[in-house]
């Protein structure tokens, strides 16, 4: 069994930890005092996860809504709706404010529908036409992606990639014209 951690063989674990993967405050804390149960403390004191979590916060070392933006973009270009998005965010300890400036736009939704049916091969991406049983699965599908119903219904009833790429554009101009 390993030796009982310290305080400067926690913050190598932390240094270590958050070098090797994208993490939040959240997660962090979360390793720690996991690797503390596995090891133990060595110290007379409680062992300082919350203050050497601010303080890589505080350092830059770990951003959240960095870690937020990066996720919602790798979720929405795999094909994942915004209320899966937005579960992922949470149980990745990221807080409120960060999940809100990452929150996808009407475009990115629809974009990601569209990538989600390209991937899965449903609605015009689908290989035979189908039927009212098969349309049924392939709706519940995005649903389960995170896709609202409305999304899902404009996907599984598109006529072509054309058309679903109107719509896509569709909110993009009313993106740009909301921004003037």
């Amino acid at each position: 069994m390993a030796n009982p951690l310290d305080e400067a063989s926690l913050r190598d674990l932390a240094l270590s930890y958050a070098g090797r993967y994208a993490t939040t405050a959240a997660k962090l804390k979360h390793y720690l005092r996991r690797k503390l149960r596995e090891r133990g403390w060595a110290g007379d004191d409680e062992p300082p996860v919350d203050a050497l979590a601010d303080r890589f916060v505080e350092l830059g070392y770990i951003d959240d809504a960095a870690f937020a933006e990066a996720r919602t973009h790798d979720l929405l270009q795999r094909g994942y709706g915004a209320r899966r998005v937005a579960q992922a965010l949470y149980h990745a300890g990221v807080d409120r404010e960060a999940t809100e400036v990452a929150e996808p736009g009407e475009a990115q939704r629809r974009a990601a529908a569209m990538a989600f049916a390209r991937r899965r091969r449903i609605g015009p991406f689908a290989v035979e036409p189908a039927d009212e049983r098969k349309r049924e699965k392939q709706l519940a599908a995005l649903l389960r992606a995170g896709h609202g119903f409305t999304h899902a219904r404009m996907v599984i009833d598109a006529q072509d990639e054309g058309a679903l790429r109107e719509w896509i554009e569709e909110a993009e101009d009313e993106a740009r014209y909301d921004d003037d």
